[in-house]
């Protein structure tokens, strides 16, 4: 059997011989726990894990607050968010449940964006757009020029 195949139908056997398929696998890992991942002597004593989750969500607020800074400006924006939203997934649940969904619909969109008829699609677009906006730079150059602001004669 190919396991590197995503072909629907297709089954893989665990050690134990029992089935394992994809959403088996995603529902075990799903399942994994949600809550503190923090170590058992801070989760044991209450006033030293609330201290631990205000220490985890400042450095995650931080963290996410320089990504949306990072968002009109150059640097991975994005990429630090779901950085601090991980962060904020290993105290809490909500954060967890937020950053599942975000992959679940990142890994759709990437699917969906290796489909070659919508490669096909998204490549003529940005020819056709490409061509507009190059004709409309040439007809813009060809009616008024180059015109360099240091050069300027009145």
């Amino acid at each position: 059997m190919n396991t590197g195949s995503n072909e629907p139908g297709e089954v893989a056997v665990a050690s134990d011989g029992s089935e394992v398929d994809a959403t088996t696998t995603d529902r075990a890992r799903d399942e994994r726990g949600l809550g503190s991942r923090a170590p058992a002597f801070i989760k044991a004593r209450r006033v030293l894990h609330l201290s631990w989750q205000a220490g985890v969500f400042t450095v995650g607020l931080a963290v996410v607050a320089v990504g949306i800074v990072m968002l009109p400006l150059p640097g991975p924006g994005w990429v630090v968010i779901f950085g601090g939203m991980a962060i904020w997934a290993t105290e809490f649940v909500w954060a967890q449940l937020v950053l599942r969904w975000t992959k679940r619909k990142v890994t759709e969109a990437a699917q969906k964006a290796l489909d070659p008829r919508v490669r096909r699609r998204n490549i003529t677009l940005t020819a056709v757009g490409l061509v507009i906006v190059a004709a409309g730079v040439g007809t813009y150059l060809s009616r008024f020029g180059v015109v360099v602001p240091w050069k300027i004669e009145e």
